[in-house]
């Protein structure tokens, strides 16, 4: 993976990361219920599965492309297409009503970690979502397990700040999620950044 390449997955992941989603949400119930340091192991969890998830993406992957030459075409254009997808709905999305419970602050940490495990191993979309971006920034004339190493430590990374934020932050992210003036523009951005990302996958071509 070249430094040109490995740049564009960055910002990628920065991208997929910001964007509000059941981790972001989960992240912020653990902010608002148990503070930030102990509310924070909810994102660890939520790494664990995602760890486990691009592994499975991997897996699957690699067999794909050893036993199917043309296939790098078809998961390259399934992305772009899906990206483009989630940007459609992404820009046309309603206002929602967004409530998160205050619990009781009773919550083991072993608790908090299972509870962002099981969000998002429990997500179908992560796999997908995975499937459609990763695979297009793979050199496959190099080996592909570091490759795919390096990313998920790039994505865990970046998602593990992006999660300090959102726990950190967790009121005036809430309030601003709240409003429906807002949540319709923060949507229609995170549609053209959705946009933008699918082109620039676009570009990218078989090594």
């Amino acid at each position: 993976m070249s430094y040109q390449v490995w740049l564009a997955y960055m910002l990628a992941c920065w991208v997929i990361s910001i964007s509000p989603g059941a981790g972001a949400i989960a992240s912020m119930s653990s902010g608002l219920n148990y503070g930030f340091r102990r509310g924070y192991w909810n994102a660890l969890g939520l790494q664990v599965a995602l760890l486990l998830q691009i592994g499975i993406v991997a897996a699957g992957v690699g067999v794909l492309f050893a036993t199917t030459p043309w296939a790098f075409l078809v998961v390259k254009w399934f992305g772009v297409l899906y990206l483009l997808y989630l940007a459609y709905l992404q820009w046309n999305a309603a206002p929602q009503s967004i409530e998160i419970q205050q619990e009781q602050p009773d919550k083991s940490i072993a608790k908090l970690v299972l509870h962002g495990f099981l969000v998002n191993l429990s997500n179908p979309k992560a796999i997908v979502f995975l499937l459609a971006v990763l695979p297009q920034f793979l050199d496959l004339s190099k080996p592909q397990w570091i490759q795919y190493l390096i990313m998920a430590i790039t994505m865990i990374t970046i998602d593990l700040i992006v999660m300090a934020g959102y726990t950190g932050l967790a009121a005036k992210v809430l309030r601003l999620l709240k409003s429906p003036k807002q949540q319709k523009y923060m949507n229609r951005t995170f549609a053209i950044l959705f946009s933008c990302a699918a082109g620039l996958l676009s570009l990218i071509s078989h090594q």
